[in-house]
């Protein structure tokens, strides 16, 4: 019996298009004045100490710091300390209207209807947990984020490491065969699927499910029958 349904973001809930086209473009815009006007924020100083720590910075003037940060944007990094940052400015965006989170338009319904049947909704994306919140607060079909229980980020570990999927069975208080998790990339799905959890590929494009899949495959949220 599933109890709860965890999904990734984009590229299954959400248009990976809006991610790369939208929010990357505004981070990278904005990063260099948030990094320079943050100087007494205690958060942001932190999270710029931790990308300097992974970079493998012994000490880092701010400059060096933006261009190694435009760089992980440019280069899609899944750094958490990026992430961290991301969700900082992206705020902004998010409460000035100028821009609304891409949700495909059959995931609302079928959250609320998981949610309605008992199931426990959780996010798990590379995304800051702050950035998650923002994004279903702010969608274009309305605010989705009530619908959820707890948020995962790569602070509890990488989406490709079967640990991680174990610390968040563990977090949540649900066995882990008794957790369904919704992804579009294999490799997180087989993550997934080693730590004991239930599987779906979600290929949102016709024809992307692959010939050979060890995990069911829908192209839409409806297709999707927990038990």
């Amino acid at each position: 019996m599933i109890q709860a349904i965890l999904t990734d973001i984009e590229g299954t809930t959400s248009s990976i298009d809006f991610v790369k086209d939208v929010l990357f473009p505004f981070s990278r815009k904005r990063l260099p004045a948030f990094v320079e006007t943050n100087t007494d924020n205690p958060d942001v100083q932190h999270w710029l100490q931790n990308a300097a720590e992974e970079a493998g910075f012994v000490s880092a003037e701010r400059q060096e710091l933006i261009e190694l940060l435009l760089g992980w944007i440019d280069e899609d990094r899944k750094s958490t300390a990026l992430k961290a940052l991301q969700g900082m400015i992206w705020k902004d965006g998010y409460a000035s209207g100028e821009f609304q989170a891409h949700v495909y338009p059959d995931v609302p319904p079928r959250l609320r209807a998981w949610r309605d049947a008992g199931k426990r909704l959780y996010v798990y994306s590379s995304g800051s947990v702050e950035a998650q919140q923002l994004f279903f607060a702010h969608t274009t079909m309305g605010d989705l984020a009530p619908l959820f229980s707890g948020w995962f980020d790569t602070e509890i570990g990488p989406k490709r490491d079967a640990a991680s999927y174990h610390a968040i069975a563990e977090a949540i208080g649900i066995p882990e065969a008794d957790i369904l998790f919704l992804s579009d990339v294999v490799e997180e799905l087989d993550a997934a699927r080693a730590a004991g959890m239930a599987t779906t590929l979600v290929a949102r494009a016709p024809g992307l499910c692959p010939d050979i899949c060890p995990h069911p495959c829908v192209a839409s949220f409806e297709a999707i029958a927990p038990g």
